[in-house]
């Protein structure tokens, strides 16, 4: 059985009605991004962290897995496939792949500040003062800006494993994810969707200009 690797960012949930991650004018949301995810950000404002996040969860709970997120998961029916996503919500989960990889974290997930392996379900709002058993204050178990990526040596690993790597929906700009491509073998088949690809098709690299749910269609064909 091949072995697929699908590799998501914030395109590939654009379509559930989740926003991407960083508007034209680079604010998240409205926020500098460097106030809501990252380590100072969290020291000087943790207020407006958790209410930042508390509102992204709440918004998790209004969208749905989109057709591309189905038809990854479709691909399980045929194929070994490992998703390795950018993204922290968990709608590739709910769509029912089996086997995902989250880069940056999970929104529906919370850790203690003080014990990086302190780590709880959290599905409902997060306020200062809500602590760990230790008497730690607890945050959003997501990586932020200048903090080390966790999971990146398993991502590393899936990826030289690979026989076709899919990558959905990322600008391959943010690294270090962006540099997984470079761990596939040099024989794997490599398809890039993206509605505005920033990468150039090559012998090596095929460009389907598509959003993810058209892109995905395309996708199966080309499978079969």
């Amino acid at each position: 059985m091949k072995h697929i690797v699908v590799l998501t960012g914030a395109g590939m949930s654009a379509e559930s009605g989740v926003k991407t991650f960083r508007d034209h004018d680079g604010l998240w949301e409205g926020h500098d991004v460097m106030k809501v995810a990252s380590p100072e950000g969290f020291r000087q404002n943790p207020e407006l962290v958790l209410d930042f996040y508390n509102q992204r969860r709440r918004q998790l709970k209004e969208v749905q897995p989109n057709d591309a997120h189905k038809a990854i998961a479709a691909l399980e029916e045929q194929y070994k496939v490992t998703v390795v996503t950018q993204n922290i919500d968990d709608l590739h989960e709910r769509a029912g792949s089996t086997d995902v990889v989250h880069l940056h974290g999970e929104l529906r997930k919370i850790r203690s500040s003080g014990n990086t392996n302190d780590i709880h379900v959290w599905t409902e709002d997060l306020h200062v003062g809500d602590t760990c058993k230790k008497g730690y204050q607890l945050r959003p178990h997501v990586v932020w800006f200048g903090e080390d990526v966790p999971m990146m040596d398993t991502a590393i690993k899936i990826c030289y494993a690979a026989d076709i790597l899919i990558i959905i929906g990322t600008s391959m700009q943010v690294y270090p994810a962006a540099s997984l491509i470079h761990y596939v073998q040099p024989d794997t088949a490599i398809y890039y969707i993206d509605p505005r690809p920033a990468m150039v098709g090559n012998q090596n690299i095929k460009v389907i200009a598509k959003t993810a749910t058209e892109g995905m269609k395309h996708m199966l064909k080309l499978l079969k």
